[in-house]
């Protein structure tokens, strides 16, 4: 049994991974895969649990769905109205190299509050604005690509694993926050520094539109209403670790709510305006253009690890880990650069099974009591583990969200990434971990 499980997700992740080149989506092949875990698992194993352990698993794995759903459908009201477009054209820069400097920290603290998808997308489409040069165009996705995927590992909202840790209170927000923004902050600095170097010295230029949506633009027609979804939906947003400190419930209750509010602000402004049949400005209308493809792959993915959870395979997995490394920083290591190959979401929740939470009690019974501790609520495993995974996948452009985008859309090619951008991707990774090592050293003596 336990091999049919390995192989049946070997064979899933295989084409996962191959995504872009097999043309088949992921989202169907983490459900299959999902579905024939739990099949294989059901038939073999005696386990008179299974449907209470598979109700639990839902539950859990709804709790992060329903929180991107909130979360994904308030990103694309901002964008329907318009409200990303005040960030896009008060972008201002004397000549190109400020600028690599200046989307790259843009995208860095904007990762932090959307994600580092639709960051990316934001950014990139953005660069068809200012650059004509496609190969120039290329090196500044890239490293837009760099700076989104370190920008979401220092917030707890900022990436889809930063979610699943900061709900399941792996960390909390404020010590997150405190601990990874000057890793991840290293973590694009030291490869944005190589590659200005890259940049041919010039002025920029107004070279075409960049592609926004066609028809009636309530951004040209009234700013101020798109200023208003902005910030309400920023502060929507941001206010959810605010009501999950306060009230100690769940994050997706704060998401809906959020959710909630900005409903009836919407349904107010295009009564108040007039805006049907000119736009569809109701959230009743903007949920059903989120990316649900996404949202099925998280629902796939998780409960198949979940699956692989229950079937023992992951508590093996962490004791062989233990027992070969015993050493934080060489297994998250591992775990950064594989996520550079592979979906940093089943590792994280892989991690999540493999490692759980203890408490000081079991810190002080354990035999290896400094060790155990780095597995303590914001302890510094959890804190490397989120920050490999998310700037770990930077070093391919197939290992994370962002890179497939800006693949896609500037045609990124696999080889060019990997000859240019990988050992850059790798420099700031290595130099990031490093801040955390020296840090912890020190605080340690």
């Amino acid at each position: 049994m336990i091999a049919a499980l390995i192989a049946i997700f070997v064979v899933g992740y295989l084409f996962i991974a191959g995504e872009h080149i097999l043309s088949v989506n992921k989202a169907s092949i983490a459900i299959i895969m999902c579905g024939l875990l739990w099949a294989v698992y059901a038939v073999c194993a005696d386990d008179p649990l299974i449907s209470t352990d598979m109700v639990e698993a839902l539950g859990d794995t709804c709790e992060i769905v329903v929180f991107l759903i909130g979360a994904m459908t308030i990103v694309e009201l901002i964008d329907r109205y318009g409200g990303f477009r005040f960030i896009v054209d008060n972008i201002k820069a004397p000549n190109k190299r400020t600028l690599m400097w200046l989307l790259s920290f843009i995208s860095f603290f904007l990762s932090a509050i959307l994600d580092n998808m639709t960051t990316t997308i934001i950014m990139v489409m953005m660069l068809r604005k200012l650059l004509s040069e496609q190969k120039e165009r290329w090196l500044f996705a890239s490293v837009i690509v760099l700076s989104a995927n370190a920008g979401g590992a220092w917030s707890p909202i900022g990436d889809i694993t930063t979610i699943m840790l900061w709900m399941k209170n792996y960390v909390t927000s404020v010590n997150l926050i405190i601990n990874l923004l000057i890793p991840s902050v290293i973590s694009v600095i030291v490869p944005l520094i190589i590659a200005s170097t890259m940049v041919k010295p010039g002025p920029l230029e107004t070279v075409v539109d960049p592609g926004y949506r066609t028809g009636y633009d309530l951004y040209v027609n009234n700013r101020k209403l798109s200023l208003i979804i902005l910030i309400c939906g920023v502060a929507g947003l941001l206010f959810v670790p605010v009501f999950k400190a306060l009230t100690h419930l769940a994050p997706y209750i704060g998401i809906l709510l959020s959710l909630g509010i900005l409903w009836v602000i919407t349904e107010i402004i295009v009564k108040k305006h007039h805006l049907d049949g000119k736009m569809d400005g109701r959230i009743s209308g903007i949920i059903h253009h989120i990316d649900m493809d996404t949202i099925i792959f998280f629902l796939g993915i998780l409960m198949a690890v979940a699956a692989l959870s229950q079937a023992g395979i992951l508590n093996s997995l962490a004791m062989w880990l233990n027992e070969t490394f015993h050493n934080p920083y060489m297994i998250n290591g591992i775990i950064g650069i594989l996520s550079s190959i592979v979906d940093n979401v089943p590792l994280v929740a892989a991690c999540m099974d493999m490692y759980p939470v203890v408490d000081a009690t079991v810190v002080e019974a354990s035999l290896d009591p400094v060790y155990t501790s780095y597995f303590l609520q914001d302890g510094l495993f959890w804190h490397l583990l989120t920050f490999c995974a998310g700037v770990g996948g930077s070093m391919l452009i197939i290992g994370s969200a962002a890179g497939v985008v800006a693949m896609g859309i500037e045609k990124i090619p696999f080889g060019w990434y990997m000859k240019r951008i990988s050992l850059l991707a790798l420099s700031g990774y290595l130099a990031g971990m490093a801040f955390i090592w020296l840090e912890t050293f020190f605080l340690e003596l």
